[in-house]
C-alpha cells in the first residue's frame, strides 16, 4: 500500500519531484489535462445552466485507469499541478474523475522546483481553488460557444472549414490593420544635414568632430541654399554642455518580457521560448514560467546579492524590490528566475543554455547598481546663420550593471551610437571638412513579430500570460497569418555635398523595407478579419477582449459567479449570430481590377475554394469564367492588373524531358512543374514565369532522389509494409497507417514478423488526431 500519491501534470515535472522525496511517496503524472469537453456537439448543457460536459479523451483512459488503481491504495493523494488557473482546474478535474476524497486529498503549489519548496508546499497544503477553476471554466465554456457559434457562419459567408476564435480573432485584426496601414502609407522626405569639423587638440594635432544640423530641411532647394550659405560662413563652439545621466536596470522576466527578449536576442519563436522554459521549470532549474509578476522572494534577493557581492564586488549592488504593473496580474507570485543564484550555467540543450543563461543575467542586472554615464553636448554656430550644428557623446563612468546585461528593445530605427568627443573650448574655430545633405524618408510603421505582437496584446489587456504563445501559433495554423521574411525593395535619395567651395549633386540607391520573421495576414485572414468586423463589432472589439479578462479575474477573485457572466454574454451573442446567418452576405473579398484587353471581360481577384484567385469574367456571363491562381507572395488586396494577367500565362511549357513535355503551373498548393504525370513542387526561390527547362530538370532529378532515398525497405507478401525515412525518423507504414520504430532500432534489420508484433503493441494506430497513427482519409 502506498503512503502517499503526488500527481503532477507532467512526467518531467514528477521525475524531478521524486528525486526530493522519499520512499514514502509515488510521484505520478497526468500527462496534462486528462479531460475536457465533449468534442461531439458544443459540449455546454444551456438548459441546466450551461454545464460543461466533461469527458475523458481517449489517449488519456489509461492514465486515468492507472491512477484510479493508484489512489485506492494512497493513504493521501497530493495534487501538485502548477499553481495558476490551468494547473487548479487539472487538479479539480483529478479530484472529480478519480472520484477523490476530501479527508485524505490535499492540494500543494510552488513555484520552483527545489527541495525545500516541495517540502514547503508538504507542510502547508490547501483545498483546491474552486474561484480560480470557476475562472478557467468560464474561460473554456465562453471559448468554445465563440468558436462553435461563429465558424459555421465563417463555413457559409466566407469559406468552408475556417474558424474563428475570441482572442485568435483580435490578434488577427490587430496584424492586418498594422498591414493596411502599412500599403497605405506614403513616405515624407526631408534632408538631414550632418557635418565633419576639423580643429587642432593642444598639442597641434588635428582632430575632427562629427555633428548634425539641429533641424531638417523638407525641401531640396533648401537644403542646397543652406550649403550655399555655409561657404562664406565661419564655424565657432557656441557652448559645451556635460550632464551626468544613469541608466537602470529592467525588471526581472515575466511571461511576456521573456518571451519578447527570447525573440530579440536569441531569435526564439514564442512558443520555443515557452517549451524550452517549461522543461527548464521542470528540471528544477527556474522559477515558474508564465507569470505577470515582477516580484522577487527575500531568498532571491539576498542570494542575488551575494553573487553580485563575489562576483564584481559591493558597489554594484543595488537591491530592488519591483512591483508589477500589468493590470490584473494574478498568475504567480514571483517573476522568473534561476532557483540557485550561484548557478551560472546549467547542463542541457543548446536552447535550454541559451534560455537560461538569459534568465540569470536579467536577474542579477536587476540587482546591480545603475550605470554612470556623462553625456557631453557641444553646439556649434555658423555666422549669418539662425542654424546651429550639434555633437554628442557619452562616456560610460561606471558600468554597474552593463557589466552583465543590456535589455534589447524592438526599435527597428537605425540609431548612431553616441561616441567620446573632442575636447574642445568655447569659441574655438572650426573649419568644414565636408558637409552633406541626405535625402532621408520618414519610416512607415514597423510589422508586428511575435515579440511585439506579444508587448501589444499585454498593453490591450488581451490574454494573460498562459494564452500568449497558444494564440499565436493558433493563427499561424488556421493560415490567418504567415511568419516569414520579406527582400528590401531598392529607393533611390539624393545627396547634396559641399567640399570646399564646390556643391556636387548625387543620386545614389539604398535598400529599404527588408523584413525578417515578421506576422503577414493572408488574404483568408484579411477577408474573414473583415467579415467578422463588419457583422460582429463587440466579438473583435480590443476593449470586449480586455473587458472579458478583467470579468475572468473577478471570478478568480470569488467576485463574480462564471454562469452569470456567460449568461449575460450568450444572450446578446447568440441573437447576433442568427441574425448574420439570415440576413448576411456571402464574402470573398472581391476586388475588381480592371478589363482583360484579349477578350474584354472583367478581370477581378477573390477567394476561391482553395485560397486567392484572378478570374475572367463572370458567373452571369453565358462564357464560363477562366481562373488563374495567385502567388504565394501575391494578394487581392495588392495585385495590380498587369500582375493578374500575368498569371493567364500559365501554364506555360517548358519543353522535353525523357520524351515527355515539362509544365509550370500555380496550383492550390502554390507553384509546379509536371512531367510525366508527376507533380513537382517549384521552391520559392524560383519564378514560375521565368524559370527555364535546365532548372526544371534540377528540381525533377532532386526529388527522384529525395524518393530513392525515402525508402528503407519493402516487406510482405503482398508488400503491404514499407520502411520509410521521414522527418522525425524511420517509421513504417500498413494499409496507410503509420507506425513507430523502437528507438535503437536499425530500420534495414526489420522483418515482415517484427512489424507485425510492433502493430499488435500499437493498438490505438489509425485513432489519434495527430502524428504517428493518423489515418489519411479521402476526401
Amino acid at each position: 500500500m502506498t503512503k502517499n500519491l503526488v500527481i503532477v501534470e507532467s512526467p518531467a515535472k514528477a521525475k524531478t519531484i521524486e528525486k526530493f522525496l522519499g520512499s514514502d511517496y509515488q510521484v505520478m503524472s497526468s500527462f496534462g489535462h486528462i479531460r475536457d469537453l465533449a468534442e461531439k456537439g458544443i459540449g455546454i448543457d444551456f438548459e441546466h445552466n450551461y454545464k460543461p460536459d466533461y469527458i475523458v479523451s481517449s489517449d488519456k483512459k489509461k492514465v486515468v485507469s492507472e491512477l484510479k488503481k493508484a489512489t485506492k491504495t494512497a493513504e493521501t493523494v497530493w495534487l501538485a499541478s502548477d499553481e495558476d488557473r490551468e494547473g487548479e482546474a487539472i487538479a479539480w478535474h483529478l479530484f472529480e474523475e478519480l472520484k477523490l476524497k476530501e479527508d485524505n486529498t490535499k492540494r500543494i503549489v510552488f513555484h520552483e522546483i527545489t527541495k525545500d519548496a516541495i517540502l514547503n508546499a508538504i507542510k502547508h497544503p490547501r483545498t483546491i481553488d474552486v474561484n480560480l477553476v470557476d475562472a478557467q471554466q468560464a474561460r473554456r465554456v465562453l471559448d468554445r460557444i465563440v468558436g462553435f457559434e461563429l465558424s459555421p457562419v465563417l463555413w457559409r459567408k466566407v469559406r468552408p472549414s475556417l474558424s474563428a476564435g475570441r482572442v485568435q480573432s483580435v490578434a488577427v485584426r490587430l496584424i492586418v490593420e498594422r498591414e493596411r496601414e502599412i500599403n497605405q502609407f506614403v513616405p515624407e522626405s526631408s534632408y538631414r544635414v550632418t557635418a565633419v569639423l576639423k580643429s587642432q587638440d593642444i598639442n597641434g594635432l588635428p582632430v575632427e568632430l562629427k555633428a548634425e544640423l539641429q533641424q531638417r530641411f523638407p525641401t531640396k532647394e533648401e537644403a542646397y541654399a543652406f550649403l550655399e550659405s555655409c561657404k562664406s560662413g565661419s564655424f565657432s563652439v557656441d557652448s559645451i554642455v556635460t550632464k551626468p545621466a544613469k541608466k537602470s536596470p529592467a525588471p526581472p522576466f515575466t511571461t511576456s518580457t521573456l518571451q519578447q527578449e527570447a525573440s530579440r536576442k536569441l531569435g526564439f519563436s514564442v512558443s520555443q521560448t515557452m517549451a524550452v522554459a517549461q522543461r527548464l521549470y521542470e528540471s528544477g532549474k527556474i522559477t515558474y514560467m508564465r507569470t505577470d509578476s515582477v516580484n522577487l522572494s527575500d531568498l532571491a534577493l539576498n542570494t542575488s546579492k551575494a553573487e553580485i557581492i563575489s562576483m564584481a564586488g559591493q558597489k554594484y549592488v543595488h537591491t530592488r524590490n519591483f512591483t508589477t504593473k500589468t493590470k490584473g496580474a494574478q498568475e504567480a507570485h514571483e517573476a522568473i528566475r534561476p532557483t540557485y543564484m550561484n548557478v551560472h550555467a546549467v547542463d542541457g540543450t543548446a536552447q535550454e543554455k541559451k534560455l537560461y543563461d538569459l534568465i540569470w543575467k536579467r536577474t542579477i542586472a536587476s540587482q546591480m547598481a545603475d550605470a554612470e554615464l556623462e553625456k557631453t553636448s557641444i553646439f556649434i554656430n555658423i555666422s549669418g546663420s539662425k542654424c546651429q550644428f550639434a555633437a554628442t557623446g557619452e562616456v560610460i563612468v561606471f558600468d554597474g550593471f552593463l557589466k552583465v546585461y543590456l535589455e534589447s528593445t524592438d526599435d527597428e530605427l537605425d540609431a548612431e551610437n553616441d561616441s567620446l568627443l573632442p575636447v574642445m573650448k568655447k569659441g574655438e574655430i572650426l573649419i568644414p571638412s565636408e558637409i552633406l545633405a541626405q535625402q532621408r524618408f520618414s519610416q512607415r510603421p514597423a510589422r508586428y513579430s511575435e515579440a511585439s505582437l506579444v508587448r501589444k496584446l499585454e498593453e490591450l489587456g488581451i490574454g494573460r500570460p498562459s494564452t500568449y504563445a497558444p494564440t499565436i501559433s493558433t493563427i499561424q495554423n488556421r493560415s490567418y497569418v504567415e511568419k516569414g521574411d520579406r527582400p528590401a525593395d531598392k529607393r533611390e535619395y539624393n545627396v547634396l555635398r559641399l567640399k570646399g567651395e564646390k556643391i556636387s549633386d548625387a543620386i545614389k540607391t539604398e535598400n529599404t523595407g527588408a523584413e525578417k520573421a515578421k506576422l503577414f495576414p493572408t488574404d483568408i485572414g484579411l477577408v474573414v478579419n473583415d467579415f467578422l468586423t463588419e457583422y460582429f463589432p463587440d466579438i473583435m472589439s480590443y476593449n470586449f477582449t480586455a473587458d472579458v479578462e478583467k470579468e475572468f479575474d473577478s471570478i478568480a477573485e470569488g467576485k463574480t459567479k462564471w454562469t452569470n457572466s456567460i449568461d449575460r454574454f450568450y444572450k446578446q451573442f447568440h441573437p447576433v449570430v442568427e441574425d448574420t446567418m439570415k440576413n448576411s452576405e456571402r464574402q470573398v473579398g472581391e476586388r475588381v481590377l480592371g478589363v482583360d484587353p484579349k477578350t474584354g471581360r472583367q478581370l477581378s481577384v477573390k477567394i476561391g475554394k482553395f485560397g486567392p484567385i484572378a478570374q475572367i469574367g463572370t458567373a452571369e456571363e453565358e462564357e464560363k469564367p477562366v481562373f488563374a491562381s495567385l502567388r504565394h507572395d501575391q494578394s487581392i488586396e495588392s495585385i495590380s492588373l498587369e500582375e493578374a494577367l500575368e498569371l493567364f500565362k500559365l501554364p506555360r511549357q517548358l519543353g522535353e524531358y525523357e520524351g515527355k513535355v515539362m509544365t509550370v503551373a500555380i496550383g492550390r498548393f502554390g507553384p509546379y512543374i509536371r512531367h510525366d504525370g508527376s507533380f513537382y513542387s517549384l521552391p520559392k526561390t524560383d519564378d514560375p514565369m521565368e524559370v527555364l527547362a535546365g532548372r526544371a530538370i534540377e528540381i525533377i532529378e532532386a526529388k527522384r532522389e529525395e524518393e530513392k532515398n525515402k525508402l528503407i525497405a519493402v516487406l510482405g507478401p503482398d508488400n503491404e509494409i514499407q520502411v520509410l525515412n521521414g522527418r522525425f525518423g524511420p517509421y513504417f507504414t500498413c494499409n496507410k497507417i503509420n507506425y513507430k520504430i523502437p528507438k535503437g532500432t536499425d530500420p534495414q534489420t526489420l522483418t515482415f514478423e517484427r512489424c507485425q508484433e510492433l502493430i499488435a503493441a500499437q493498438p490505438d494506430a489509425g485513432t489519434k488526431k495527430k502524428g504517428f497513427g493518423r489515418k489519411t482519409k479521402k476526401k
